[in-house]
Order: C-alpha cells, then sequence, then structure tokens
C-alpha cells in the first residue's frame, strides 16, 4: 500500500479545478505500472514521487497521462508540490522539484503555489500546412489574428482568436487530427476579471479537453507577454465547457521569469494498492 492523494488545482472552488492524483511513493514502480495506473484513473493526468537524483532538488516525478508519459506538465507540478508538502508536514515556501525537463522551481506566494515557466523547447510561428490542419480541426470560422508554438515539453501549439467567446464556442473534431497538442486563447472584454479565455486540446496524450492546463498557460505567457499583447501580470480562466472554474495567475519578474499560479486542495487522501 502506498500514500496517496488526489488533489484539485486551478480553483479555489472545491471540484472545479483540475484533478491530479499522486503516488507518494513510487520507488520500486516501473514505468509500464505508472502508465497502467494513470491508464485506469482516467485523469489528464498522474504522478508519482521519486527520491532526487541531484541534491538540487527535494523530490523527482514522473507525470503520465492516459496516452504516455510526459517530460514536464504545470497543474501536476503544482498537485504534487503541494501533496509532498503536506505529507512531508513542511511549512517550506520553496521546492525544487525535478522531472525529465529539469528542475522546476515552486514558490509559495500569499498562500498560492506559483511555477516559473521552463524555457520552451519550441517557438516560432505554426507553418503554413499545420496551422491549416488545427484551424480545420477546431471549426475556426473567424480570423486567427497570431499563432505560435509554445511547447514546454508536451508539444503545445496555440492560436489566438480575438475573443474569448469565439473560444469558448470552438467545437473541435479530431478525427481530422488526432494527435494533435493544440490550444487557442481569446481575450475576454475590457473589466473582466480574467484578461484571456483559454481551451488546451490534447488528444495526442489521450486527454481530448484539459479542463485547465498549467504548462500550456506558462508557454501562451511567455509568448503574450514578450509581444506585449499581455501585460506582465494578469489572470487567466479556463475549463467552463467541462463545467469547472479553473482561475491561473500569470506574474512576470523584470528578469522576465513567468510565474504560474493557482489554488492547491486535497480532496482525497489514503493509500492506493499497487
Amino acid at each position: 500500500m502506498r500514500p496517496f492523494a488526489q488533489i484539485d488545482v486551478f480553483s479555489a472552488e472545491p471540484y472545479l479545478g483540475n484533478p491530479v492524483a499522486v503516488v507518494l511513493d513510487a520507488e520500486g514502480l516501473d514505468g509500464e505500472m505508472m502508465q497502467t495506473v494513470a491508464r485506469w484513473t482516467n485523469l489528464s493526468e498522474t504522478t508519482f514521487l521519486l527520491p532526487p537524483t541531484t541534491p538540487e532538488a527535494d523530490y523527482r516525478v514522473r507525470i503520465f497521462t492516459p496516452g504516455g508519459e510526459l517530460p514536464f506538465a504545470g497543474h501536476p507540478t503544482l498537485g504534487s508540490a503541494h501533496a509532498w508538502l503536506q505529507h512531508t508536514g513542511s511549512s517550506r515556501d520553496r521546492v525544487v522539484q525535478e522531472c525529465a525537463a529539469g528542475l522546476v522551481e515552486v514558490r509559495r506566494r500569499q498562500g498560492t503555489l506559483c511555477f516559473a515557466a521552463p524555457p520552451p523547447v519550441r517557438s516560432g510561428p505554426i507553418e503554413e500546412d499545420y496551422l491549416e490542419k488545427i484551424v480545420s480541426a477546431l471549426g475556426i470560422d473567424g480570423p486567427v489574428i497570431g499563432h505560435q508554438w509554445v511547447d514546454n515539453g508536451p508539444g503545445w501549439a496555440v492560436v489566438r482568436l480575438a475573443t474569448a467567446q469565439e473560444v469558448l464556442a470552438l467545437e473541435p473534431d479530431f478525427s481530422r487530427l488526432p494527435h494533435a497538442m493544440v490550444g487557442a486563447v481569446g481575450a475576454h472584454p475590457h473589466g473582466s476579471p480574467h484578461a484571456f479565455e483559454l481551451r488546451t486540446f490534447a488528444p495526442g496524450a489521450g486527454v481530448p479537453e484539459d479542463p485547465v492546463c498549467g504548462s500550456m498557460n506558462a508557454g501562451v505567457a511567455q509568448w503574450l507577454i514578450g509581444t506585449g499583447v499581455a501585460p506582465a501580470a494578469y489572470r487567466v480562466s479556463q475549463g467552463s465547457r467541462l463545467g469547472r472554474a479553473g482561475d491561473i495567475a500569470i506574474t512576470s519578474e523584470p528578469d522576465g521569469t513567468v510565474w504560474v499560479g493557482g489554488a492547491t486542495k486535497t480532496l482525497f487522501h489514503g493509500t492506493a494498492r499497487i
């Protein structure tokens, strides 16, 4: 029996964020078993915590979707850090996570955890032929006013639409692009508590639509802030089409580091028979 927790991430209201299952002691488990468990939980991600391999890290994590392993993911980073802090009884305000993408710093600010967005492994405009496939798969009728690779590990690409309403109205058909890892972002009206609406689609990882996605928010923030489209601090809403109420806080520091934060809360804890 292994200690286990399920954490709700990116919503102050329980059961309206994005859950991540965390196996807090995964020593002795191989990747095949981890994948089996992740497929069974059927959440967008399940994580497995292990001793770090470097003294700079507090723990090591392996992150699995129902369809495969990811080098990095955002809401599992916050959920895993929350679960590790609670499990160890630590009140520290800084944690370093080791994952396949490298070391990721997590901080607690005003009671909320946030992670430092890792550098992109791919950026730049989306190629024209792939952009056409994305537009077709998402069923976009209006203009695409921007597009970018925002890949920090999972393979993300994103299109920018004029309004949040256009993003919310999308009815994707990924039979046309079954291995996609894509998103769409659009601006809310001035005066809204959220600057942007984001939707994230990951059929390539076995997740048709991710309720609230930290890694794509990280990559999109680096792009939008870097090009002057977004201010240095803003909030994003995500998940309403899935009955969620995701609320993501973005902050960029003078050195260019983008921090992605949101509420984390343990909703289930106990043991897992693995």
